[in-house]
């Protein structure tokens, strides 16, 4: 057969497959069309829900307020999160405020600048509206080049919305604070003296009238002049049991008290009188003869070094409860070299004991 022969049998043979192919990639595009409707008419359930159930949905996913979830969306339990999985979601998330109003910054960020963690902090804060907002600027968070550029672009002029306020700042920069706080509730400062005149006061906080809860380092605690008698909570680290007198004679409401002591000696120590305080929690370096000197008549739960009783721990305990007037229910001892609860509880039947490692 000649080669022309052969490729007109050829070309008999290609055209009917041909028409074969055609035929089925006609069917296949026929029912691709079918399924793509059926799956176009499908809702999926998460997508029926409404906009209000979503948003709750999103709040949980969330950490508590007022804790505050990572600024980018490289970590869980952000709301940047949820603009990342599908258009709805982004409209949904980006139009509700109360997902942005809680906001960290940290050095934890190696790959954010300093610059776009500003950039972003900004971002947060335009999308959180007229929301009282939780700021956490802790954990080495602001950059020392960039602490002046955060608190005066982004920070204060949104005092006023500050509900929450977690803050590692020097003394220096802490003075370019300013203006009215009717909202602060809770307020956590770690203070460093930096350049600035130690025996200057701040009382940039005074005016602060919701202001409950305190936690302050030793320098904060000396430099700083609160609305002492409105707070219930008190938490102070780093600091002198005599740097707490004068504290913690103007702090008549507190309910809730913890104190990590720097040793130091107790003689000629005032008492104070704290007629509210139910919970007492003291920390860090063993200071016996301090605790005898804080008259707590609603006492219920003492957490203390057992060393810090000695040396004869069930007397001085003994002696406290006495003096106080107290009705302790609940003794958690640390650093203990009891064995055993019973020596405390023949003397005090009344009261559960806890040993803690630490």
């Amino acid at each position: 057969m000649s080669s022309l022969a052969a490729d007109r049998a050829r070309l008999a043979e290609i055209n009917p497959q041909i028409l074969d192919l055609e035929r089925a990639l006609r069917e296949l595009q026929s029912e691709k069309q079918v399924l793509c409707a059926r799956l176009d008419s499908y809702k999926y359930p998460v997508f029926t829900l409404p906009n209000e159930i979503i948003i709750e949905i999103f709040i949980h996913f969330l950490p508590t307020y007022p804790y505050c979830p990572k600024l980018t969306g490289r970590f869980s339990e952000s709301p940047v999160l949820l603009t990342r999985i599908c258009r709805k979601w982004r409209e949904i998330a980006l139009e509700t405020p109360v997902l942005w109003r809680a906001i960290a910054i940290s050095r934890s960020y190696p790959r954010v600048p300093s610059e776009r963690q500003i950039q972003l902090c900004n971002m947060w804060l335009n999308r959180s509206g007229c929301y009282p907002l939780s700021l956490d600027f802790s954990d080495n968070a602001i950059d020392p080049l960039h602490p002046s550029e955060l608190l005066s672009a982004v920070v204060v002029p949104r005092c006023a919305r500050w509900e929450h306020l977690d803050l590692q700042l020097s003394l220096t920069h802490l003075r370019t604070i300013h203006g009215p706080i009717p909202l602060l509730r809770s307020l956590c400062l770690e203070a460093d003296e930096a350049e600035y005149d130690v025996a200057t006061k701040i009382d940039l906080f005074r005016n602060a009238p919701l202001l409950r809860t305190a936690t302050l380092n030793d320098i904060a605690a000396a430099r700083l002049i609160l609305p002492w008698a409105q707070l219930i909570s008190l938490t102070l680290y780093g600091v002198y049991p005599r740097e707490c007198v004068p504290i913690l004679q103007h702090t008549s409401n507190l309910v809730d008290c913890h104190l990590h002591l720097v040793k130091n000696d107790t003689d000629g120590i005032p008492d104070v009188t704290l007629p509210s305080l139910q919970s007492l929690a003291l920390r860090g370096e063993w200071v016996t003869g301090y605790l005898e000197t804080l008259i707590v008549p609603a006492l219920h739960h003492l957490h203390i070094p057992e060393p810090s009783l000695e040396p004869h721990c069930i007397d001085t305990l003994a002696s406290f409860i006495s003096k106080a007037g107290c009705k302790l229910q609940n003794l958690c001892l640390t650093y203990s070299q009891s064995k055993t609860d019973d020596a405390y509880r023949q003397a005090f039947p009344s009261i559960m004991v806890y040993f803690v490692d630490g």
